[in-house]
């Protein structure tokens, strides 16, 4: 089974929270996940610890979340395709997780939360933040 991430830019024109809170509560899911893939980021930022550790604290206040503890934040991957910072934030709710692979300054987010959220909201500042030149976009809600 495949998932469909769509483009950040044809999302954001038509994307209604209200509606989409609404549908979340409706079908009374447990939680929801948003996947938010980063390509051509700015190499300082996603090469910088202290850019990523600012990062996660400010995602976790733009979707008004409560962190639990200090973000984890490492340097991974073994092949150079893949070598990159990945970090975690716990929040209340969940988890924020990231990878970013150097090779092609590309970074992959994924937020989960039983609480509610704007997705649309931290993929913007998400793609905003890491001056990404394109992200694409996917919700997933769990039951």
């Amino acid at each position: 089974m495949r998932n469909t991430l769509f483009s950040l830019d044809e999302m954001e024109k038509t994307f209604d929270f209200k509606k989409f809170e609404k549908e979340f509560n409706h079908l009374k899911s447990w939680g929801m996940l948003t996947s938010i893939d980063l390509k051509k980021c700015n190499p300082k930022i996603i090469r910088s610890f202290d850019h990523l550790k600012r990062y996660m604290f400010d995602l976790a206040d733009v979707i008004d979340m409560k962190k639990f503890g200090e973000p984890t934040i490492i340097t991974f991957g073994e092949k150079d395709e893949v070598l990159g910072y990945s970090m975690t934030q716990f929040i209340e709710t969940s988890l924020i997780s990231g990878h970013f692979a150097e090779e092609t300054n590309s970074g992959f987010i994924d937020i989960f939360s039983c609480k509610v959220y704007n997705p649309m909201k931290a993929a913007i500042f998400t793609k905003m933040y890491f001056e990404a030149v394109s992200a694409k976009v996917g919700v997933v809600f769990r039951d």
